[in-house]
């Protein structure tokens, strides 16, 4: 059983920037692939990136590519995503997840969910 624990959502300006933390325990980290997935009010979850469990990969669908960066760190056993020029359209809940053995970009498909931290974007 992988626990997961996301940090570091809030309130930010148009045009700024927030790095969420996703923290693991209880599972042997390097061996999970991670993903961050967001929702929105009234929409569909949906992906932001994965990275790979060497951390060696990452995807991000092609409206996010450029702005938002996915890394890990499997000492601490925590993934990242950093966000920048931030849009009032990243106003979302944003989830990591956590998937054993290879990406995968579907979220049906993830073994574990973190509770989700909110990020508001102002304009």
């Amino acid at each position: 059983q992988v626990h997961l624990v996301e940090s570091g959502g809030g309130l930010a300006q148009a045009g700024g920037s927030l790095r969420l933390k996703c923290q693991a325990s209880g599972g042997t980290f390097s061996t999970y692939a991670m993903g961050w997935f967001r929702q929105a009010p009234e929409k569909e979850r949906e992906l932001v990136g994965t990275i790979n469990p060497s951390g060696g990969g990452q995807y991000y669908p092609a409206s996010l590519r450029g702005r938002f960066t996915i890394s890990r760190d499997n000492i601490a056993d925590a993934v990242y995503l950093q966000m920048n020029s931030l849009k009032p359209e990243d106003t979302a809940v944003y989830y990591c997840a956590a998937r054993h053995g290879y990406s995968d970009i579907y979220a049906a498909n993830q073994d574990y969910w973190g509770q989700g931290t909110q990020v508001t974007v102002s304009s």
